[in-house]
């Protein structure tokens, strides 16, 4: 089964002290770290593909393209939805919103490419 644009999932995070400005060294305000929406926003785009890539296939990120929008404070739940966009050979485009109980936090896209999971570490690592 090959990745099809429609594919979509959502994570949530009840946002702990750990995932702050602070605590992420990205601002000094105790407030959902930017960083931290990105990382949530990418899990969202990771579930989305389960069981739709070939074996020993996966994806890594390309493109981060996000607006975040309004703070969240220590307490609140977040939702991450990811909806695969375009699939263009191997780039993988998804359309991400993440939200909380006040409405929008962040929004934009995020693109992927689906690489061979063993050529891709063998050529990091510095072979090929």
């Amino acid at each position: 089964m090959a990745p099809r644009p429609g594919l979509s999932a959502v994570v949530t995070l009840e946002v702990t002290d750990a995932d702050t400005a602070v605590a992420a060294r990205s601002g000094d305000v105790a407030v959902l770290a930017t960083p931290r929406v990105v990382a949530l926003a990418e899990e969202a785009t990771v579930r989305a593909l389960d069981g739709a890539l070939t074996p020993g296939a996966t994806t890594v990120g390309y493109r981060v393209q996000l607006d975040h929008l309004a703070p969240t404070v220590p307490g609140a739940v977040v939702r991450a939805e990811a909806t695969l966009e375009a699939v263009e050979g191997r780039r993988l485009t998804f359309r991400v919103a993440v939200t909380d109980g006040n409405g929008l936090v962040a929004a934009g896209r995020i693109t992927r490419v689906s690489v061979e999971r063993d050529r891709f570490l063998e050529r990091a690592a510095g072979g090929d």
